[in-house]
């Protein structure tokens, strides 16, 4: 079984890794973890003349990779094996269609991710990703 778990860096989507590293045996045999962080497209327009792409790129690797560590250091404990991926682009969409790419089987997540502003102006990720993903979602509390 291959599981996708979206991370944004939340205390909710740690939750949702938790919940399977302490979870697994629920599976016949240890699923295919995949963690995909993605970032927010900030390099529109303009900026990309007075900023370097291999500056703009690394700036997104750099904040994937800090989103994704304490999630890697759960399943590092757990010694469960998993890959990763930083995307950019806006998240439902990204998170959608990474899981149909890759043949997931499910996506894990938490129902609250981060929120207040963001939230509001953005709507929830999560509602966008039941309405667009084609495999199961499981939402972890």
């Amino acid at each position: 079984m291959k599981l996708l778990i979206p991370i944004d860096g939340s205390n909710g989507a740690l939750r949702a890794v938790t919940y399977i590293a302490e979870h697994r045996d629920m599976f016949r045999e240890s699923p295919t973890l995949l963690l995909l962080n993605v970032q927010w497209k900030v390099a529109t327009g303009n900026v990309k003349l007075f900023i370097n792409q291999d500056v703009i790129s690394d700036y997104y690797r750099e904040q994937g990779l800090a989103a994704l560590q304490p999630a890697r250091d759960v399943l590092d404990a757990a010694q469960l094996p998993y890959q990763y991926h930083v995307s950019v682009g806006t998240p439902a969409e990204s998170v959608a269609q990474y899981a149909r790419e890759q043949c997931v089987d499910q996506i894990v997540m938490c129902r609250q991710g981060q929120g207040g502003l963001q939230l509001f102006l953005l709507g929830s990720v999560v509602t966008k990703v039941l309405h667009l993903a084609q495999c199961p979602v499981l939402l972890v509390k």
